[in-house]
């Protein structure tokens, strides 16, 4: 057994800083410990999916990430994991919980990915290695997940096994602020009137001052972005269905100076509306 704050060090020590995920009970004490470190920063996602992109998005802002989440919600992994990390080849550390583990006492709903997931892993040409259970493994372990980080710039994962992490208490608690408006007061066309998705793509370039990162769902919607006006600060999510939102928020997130706007919609947001969720609670201001 270590201590989260070993393990969480030497993550620190090598460059690590934004962490996201979905809570399992194996993953208690290394979030707690990432929530009360101000050095560190933890997001809390409502599906696995959406931490993917969220990660995502902070890699492209250079942050090196962590992605944590039970192994049940690994095939919420999968798409954004063989649609955008794969093809661009972004890595994230993921620290996958080994929940349903064979000959282990647990509940019966994880049995069968408890049995499957290390193939599952593999069939994803994601390398793993077990999560390190003494203090003298950590180093040689994350050596190892670098290596392969840096030689394959491809996600690498961590299976931890229930007790690894030794107790730790969590220090206090974010709380999100309410914030009341009336979006009919910025409506500046009759609420009757329908824009084509061109014509409503052309007022919010025309609305921006030019120096904003717009990120674009997949689908027409970034393909008649690149059509009305293509520029290097645009970014086309033609992979991870649903997860444009999630991508500007990691930016946002990890760079608070930078203006991010988001053009979401065409059927993918429906997929993920739980991002919307997570943005509400955080609140970034940069992000539109």
């Amino acid at each position: 057994m270590i201590s989260a704050f070993s393990f969480i060090d030497h993550l620190r020590r090598i460059g690590y800083s934004q962490y996201a995920g979905v809570p399992c009970s194996f993953l208690t004490s290394l979030i707690n410990y990432v929530s009360g470190d101000p050095a560190l920063d933890y997001i809390g996602a409502t599906s696995e999916g959406e931490a993917v992109g969220i990660t995502f998005g902070a890699f492209l802002a250079g942050r090196k990430t962590v992605t944590m989440c039970q192994n049940s919600g690994l095939g919420n992994m999968v798409n954004p994991l063989t649609s955008l990390n794969y093809p661009f080849r972004v890595p994230t550390l993921l620290i996958i919980t080994w929940r349903g583990q064979p000959e282990v006492k647990d509940e019966p709903q994880h049995e069968q990915m408890g049995r499957i997931m290390h193939r599952l892993l593999e069939t994803l040409e994601i390398p793993w290695l077990p999560f390190p259970v003494s203090e003298a493994e950590i180093a040689k372990t994350m050596e190892q997940a670098e290596a392969s980080i840096e030689k394959r710039k491809r996600p690498f994962a961590l299976v931890l096994q229930k007790g690894s992490v030794a107790p730790h208490a969590l220090s206090g608690r974010l709380e999100s602020e309410s914030i009341k408006t009336d979006l009919r007061e910025n409506l500046s066309a009759n609420e009757n009137e329908r824009l084509t998705r061109t014509a409503a793509i052309e007022l919010i370039l025309d609305a921006l001052a030019g120096d904003e990162a717009i990120i674009a769902t997949t689908g027409k919607t970034g393909r008649e972005l690149f059509t009305i006006s293509d520029r290097a600060n645009h970014l086309y999510v033609v992979g991870g269905m649903g997860t444009a939102s999630a991508i500007g928020f990691g930016v946002a997130h990890a760079l608070p100076k930078q203006p991010v706007v988001v053009i979401d919609g065409d059927g993918a947001a429906l997929m993920k509306l739980g991002v919307l969720a997570t943005i509400g609670f955080y609140q970034p201001s940069n992000l539109l």
